[in-house]
């Protein structure tokens, strides 16, 4: 199993499904992969994008739906969640972008955005912008971050072996473990 050559084969489309729920960390692997040669910059930059554009819009959309559902269910945020649908209401340009890089919004962002009714005329272009622009960012970070990392890469191989079997050989010992004194109770 070349680890280079799954990456190159199923590469775009892990970036696209990873990105849809979960997207900084994948983003930033996208990155490193493109700087290693094994996936294209730009091809990189519009999986990203498409992935975390569709997890918002999926989120948005279900913050329409059942937005205030399941909003209630946080009555111990009801005052953070009120300043939220003002700020969108306010600036809903600067929310709708600006959600996708704070911390701890990535998820009940557009669910707020959402919720608050916010046309999605409005919201899809704004999606689409903010997603292009997050995925150029993240990309790019990894794409320099790569340089770091490039020369541990390209031992991946020798370390997951290596990393496995010292898993391996801690189970075994856990194990054992577990046996001797389940066996020492038993005997008492």
């Amino acid at each position: 199993m070349d680890i280079n050559a799954l990456i190159a084969q199923y590469g775009y489309a892990t970036l696209v499904i990873g990105s849809v729920a979960e997207g900084e960390t994948i983003t930033l692997l996208g990155g490193v992969a493109a700087h290693q040669g094994l996936l294209r910059f730009w091809l990189v930059v519009a999986s990203v994008a498409l992935g975390g554009m569709i997890g918002d819009q999926l989120l948005y959309l279900v913050g329409r739906r059942y937005g205030g559902q399941i909003l209630r269910r946080f009555s111990r945020h009801q005052d953070k969640i009120r300043r939220a649908q003002r700020l969108i209401q306010r600036r809903p340009y600067l929310f709708v972008i600006g959600s996708r890089f704070m911390y701890g919004f990535r998820i009940i962002g557009p669910l707020l955005i959402g919720a608050s009714h916010l046309p999605p005329k409005i919201f899809l272009p704004l999606n689409i912008f903010g997603a292009i622009v997050w995925a150029l960012i993240f990309t790019t970070l990894g794409y320099a971050g790569g340089e770091v990392i490039g020369p541990w890469l390209h031992d991946l191989n020798q370390h997951l072996k290596h990393w496995i079997w010292l898993g391996l050989a801690v189970a075994i010992a856990l194990g054992l473990r577990f046996w001797f004194k389940r066996r020492g109770k038993e005997g008492e």
